[in-house]
C-alpha cells in the first residue's frame, strides 16, 4: 500500500474516533437537552412552590425583669479560728468534724488542774487580807471611840487609820486575783463562740497547746454571703435600682444555669472600683435554709435591677443574624414568608430575647425550618413539637405525575 493511502486511512480513522466521541458526549443530548430542560426547570419550580412546613410561633408581650448576672463565690457570713487561750494538755475533744454547733456548746477541754490551784490560792488570799482589814477596823475604830481618843496617841491613831486603808487595798487585789484566776479557770472550757459547722480539728487529745493554737475552724452557713464583681458601666444602673428598694439576687449553678437559691438580696456595694480590673464588688446575703450554697463554692449570681412592662418576646431561635443585621421569617396571612428586620432589646432567659423594634404581638415567626426558607416561599405553619402531616393521596400522584412526565419529555429527545 503506497504512503498516500495510509495517511487517507488514519484520516479516516480520526474522523470516525471523532465523530463517535461527538456523538457519546454532545450528540445524544441536543435533541433532548430542550425537553429535559423544560422538564427540570417546571419540575423545580413546582417543588419550589411546594408548601414547606415550619414552627411557627407567635410573638407574645410580657414584662420582663431586667437581670445583671456575674460569677460570684459564696463566702461564710462568719469564720471563726477557735483557739484556746491558756496552755495546757488537750484532755478531750468534745465535737466531731463536720458536726453543726451552737453558740455555747463545749468543744474541747484544757487540763484545769493549774488553774483551780492558783483559783484556790487566790480564794485563800482574798479571805486572809479581809481577816487582817477587820482586824484593824477593829483596832482603828476602839481606839478612835471616845473612851479610849484621849489615851491613844495621835500618830497611834493615823498608823492605825493606814492600816486599815491598806488591808483595803490587799483585798481589792486579793480579789481581783482570784477574778482573774477564775477566768483563767473557765478558758480550760473552749466552747464555740458562734452557730455553725465545725471543720477538720487541727490538733488530737493529749497534745500540750499554747494560747493561740488553732483547734478547728467553725464557719456559718445561715446566712451566708456570695461576692461578686459587675464592670464600673453598670454602677449607675445599680445605684438607681437600689435606691428605689431592696435588689433581688438569685444564684445558678454552673451546668445547667437552673436556679439554686432565689431568696437573696443585695447587701451592700464596695466604695471604690477596682483600677486593674475596672469591676466594683458586691455582696448578697442569702438564708440559705437548705444549706445549698457552701463557702468556697463558684456560682453564677443574677440580680434583678428592672422590670420592662409589655416588652414583646419571641423565641432566641427564630432571630437569624446577616451581614446586614437581625431579621426574622414573619408568616403572614396568606402563609408566605416575608423577611423582617428586626432589633433585639436584651435577652430574657436562655430561650427568649426582647424585640425592641420590628414585631409586635401576635406576629408569627418561624422557629425551626429557616434554612429552606426565601422571601415569598409558602409554608405550613406547625406547633412546636408537631410532626408535618402525611402528603395526601393527591399530592402523591401529582407528585407521580411530574417525575413520569419529566422523564418521557426527556426520552423523546435522543430519538
Amino acid at each position: 500500500m503506497s504512503r498516500f493511502w495510509k495517511i487517507v486511512l488514519l484520516v479516516i480513522a480520526v474522523l470516525l474516533v471523532a465523530g463517535i466521541g461527538y456523538r457519546m458526549m454532545g450528540g445524544g443530548k441536543q435533541a433532548g437537552d430542550p425537553a429535559q430542560a423544560a422538564g427540570g426547570g417546571r419540575g423545580g419550580g413546582d417543588r419550589a412552590r411546594d408548601p414547606v412546613p415550619v414552627t411557627v410561633v407567635a410573638a407574645e408581650r410580657r414584662n420582663v425583669p431586667v437581670y445583671v448576672t456575674a460569677q460570684g463565690t459564696v463566702a461564710a457570713y462568719n469564720t471563726v479560728t477557735v483557739s484556746p487561750q491558756v496552755g495546757g494538755e488537750l484532755l478531750s475533744v468534745d465535737f466531731k468534724e463536720g458536726q453543726a454547733v451552737k453558740k455555747g456548746d463545749l468543744l474541747a477541754r484544757i487540763d484545769p488542774r493549774t488553774f483551780q490551784a492558783q483559783y484556790d490560792q487566790a480564794l485563800a488570799s482574798q479571805r486572809q487580807n479581809q481577816a487582817l482589814l477587820a482586824t484593824a477596823q477593829s483596832n482603828y475604830e476602839r481606839s478612835n471611840s471616845e473612851a479610849y481618843r484621849q489615851y491613844v496617841a495621835q500618830t497611834d491613831l493615823t498608823t492605825l487609820r493606814n492600816q486599815v486603808a491598806q488591808y483595803q487595798a490587799a483585798v481589792a487585789a486579793a480579789q481581783a486575783t482570784a477574778n482573774q484566776s477564775r477566768v483563767q479557770l473557765g478558758y480550760t472550757r473552749i466552747v464555740s463562740p458562734i452557730d455553725g459547722v465545725a471543720g477538720i480539728r487541727a490538733v488530737d487529745p493529749g497534745n500540750v497547746v499554747s494560747a493561740g493554737t488553732a483547734i478547728v475552724t467553725l464557719t456559718q452557713l445561715q446566712p451566708i454571703h456570695v461576692l461578686f464583681n459587675l464592670p464600673e458601666q453598670q454602677l449607675d444602673a445599680v445605684r438607681a435600682a437600689q435606691a428605689k428598694g431592696p435588689l433581688e439576687a438569685a444564684t445558678l449553678d454552673r451546668a445547667g444555669g437552673s436556679v439554686v437559691n432565689a431568696d437573696g438580696k443585695l447587701q451592700v456595694v464596695d466604695n471604690q472600683i477596682s483600677a486593674t480590673s475596672g469591676t466594683f464588688r458586691l455582696r448578697a446575703e442569702f438564708p440559705n435554709a437548705d444549706q445549698a450554697l457552701w463557702p468556697g463554692q463558684f456560682v453564677n449570681v443574677r440580680m434583678k435591677l428592672d422590670e420592662l412592662p409589655g416588652a414583646v418576646v419571641v423565641p432566641a431561635e427564630a432571630v437569624q443574624r446577616s451581614s446586614t443585621g437581625d431579621f426574622v421569617y414573619l408568616v403572614k396571612p396568606d402563609d408566605a414568608v416575608t423577611l423582617r428586620d428586626v432589633v433585639q432589646g436584651g435577652q430574657v432567659d436562655d430561650s427568649h430575647v426582647v424585640i425592641s423594634k420590628g414585631l409586635q404581638p401576635g406576629d408569627k415567626v418561624v422557629t425551626e425550618g429557616q434554612f429552606r426558607l426565601k422571601e415569598g416561599v409558602k409554608v405550613i405553619p406547625l406547633q412546636p413539637g408537631q410532626a408535618p402531616p402525611e402528603p395526601t393521596e393527591a399530592q402523591l400522584k401529582a407528585a407521580s405525575e411530574k417525575r413520569g412526565g419529566g422523564g418521557g419529555r426527556g426520552g423523546r429527545g435522543p430519538r
